[in-house]
């Protein structure tokens, strides 16, 4: 029996690539589309895993629709402003059904923002306005919302303040915020391509917990006290974007300080918690709690 054909766009990045991994572990053909231009060392890794990887001028939808011409399903792990989030995509996009594959899982990967405006998440507006695009294409499609990226707990996400010993927050400090590995977020999106019968829509969250829950276990982690300092709810927050985007517009970067400022504006939002997940789709998906993840990476810090 023949193995399943999954082109990945976006493979070189991080989750791209955690994305192939899973996508090979589970016995698939990984076809990674990346440009003529991509670091050989990335390449070379990727075909270690096993990937075949495939140089293309992302520009073309012919030479697009050549390299996914057999596969059942396109997965994009493209990350960008609008050149890439929405044009890039689009050209993707065309190529795709151009080559007749039935199945595309767009570079969505964030918290639920259909329950959102524009205007409130630079970075969320351009993926709602690639759906428009993408709901009028011939082809099924199915996003992945999986909350925040756990592993940026112990990087630039602003809660843990591990040197003074503080969890900060915004807002109400019982409510719950979503998080999921990355590695988890990869393992979750192979099954979904994979799967050929998928919904438009897929929740999924390795845990949901307060700046209070959180407290808890770093405590009881570290033996230490850690204090619990909100900085102000949604109104302030709101102003302060504001200000951040004209002292520091940052219109070239795909994560200037206003826009983290901003994602964590839609995370302490009613809109943004979680009734229900989809984490039970794939019993193989052994989800990773913040707790685990504190475990494992406390020490570095």
């Amino acid at each position: 029996m023949s193995k399943p054909i999954i082109a990945v766009a976006g493979g070189t990045g991080n989750l791209g690539g955690r994305i192939v991994k899973a996508l090979i572990e589970r016995g698939a053909e990984v076809r990674v589309l990346v440009r003529t231009t991509s670091d050989a060392e990335k390449i070379g890794q990727l075909e270690k895993l096993g990937a075949k990887v495939l140089p293309i001028n992302m520009t073309s939808e012919q030479e697009i629709a050549t390299a996914c011409s057999g596969a059942s399903c396109v997965v994009s792990a493209l990350a960008g402003l609008k050149e890439v989030v929405i044009d890039t995509q689009k050209t993707l996009l065309n190529g795709v059904v151009l080559a007749g594959v039935p199945r595309f899982i767009p570079s969505d990967y964030s918290l639920d923002f259909t329950k959102f405006n524009d205007g409130e998440n630079r970075n969320l507006d351009l993926r709602r306005a690639f759906h428009t695009y993408l709901d009028a294409a011939p082809i099924e499609a199915t996003t992945i919302f999986n909350g925040a990226f756990m592993d940026m707990l112990t990087a630039e996400f602003p809660m843990i303040i591990f040197k003074r010993k503080l969890i900060i927050y915004w807002g109400n400090v019982d409510h719950k915020l979503a998080f999921t590995t990355l590695d988890n977020t990869a393992e979750f999106t192979a099954n979904v391509a994979l799967d050929t019968s998928t919904p438009r829509y897929l929740s999924i969250a390795g845990d949901q917990i307060s700046p209070r829950e959180t407290g808890r276990i770093m405590e009881e982690l570290t033996g230490q006290k850690f204090r619990l300092f909100r900085l102000g709810g949604l109104g302030l927050l709101s102003l302060l974007i504001k200000i951040a985007k004209k002292l520091a517009p940052g219109k070239t970067e795909i994560y200037p300080a206003y826009q983290g400022m901003q994602y964590m504006r839609n995370m302490i939002d009613k809109r943004g918690l979680l009734k229900s997940t989809d984490n039970n789709r794939y019993p193989e998906v052994k989800w990773t709690t913040v707790e685990d993840f504190l475990v494992k990476n406390i020490d570095s810090k």
